[in-house]
């Protein structure tokens, strides 16, 4: 997960401010997320819902891939589950 941090002053500082005083939203973090949803969904940066859902998958599935390269994940063979989990 990446961490980013911005910095808000004047108007957005203030609408955040004000969206959460409304109860919009809980959180500066909440409000910021569900803006940036707004935004992809207003210009359409995906298609649809399903390749936004198309995208995350592809992209933990390379994260995955790096991890098992770099030893930093194992893959189990159904045996070694088994063994593992108490399965017969």
């Amino acid at each position: 997960m990446a961490r980013t941090l911005i910095d808000l002053q004047g108007p957005q500082e203030l609408i955040l401010e004000k969206a959460l005083e409304l109860g919009l939203y809980k959180t500066k973090a909440e409000a910021v997320r569900g803006a940036i949803n707004d935004l992809g969904r207003e210009y359409k940066i995906f298609k649809d819902a399903q390749g936004l859902e198309d995208e995350l998958v592809a992209r933990k599935m390379l994260q995955e891939e790096k991890e098992i390269k770099a030893g930093k994940r194992k893959i189990l063979s159904e045996k070694e589950v088994k063994k593992k989990y108490g399965f017969k």
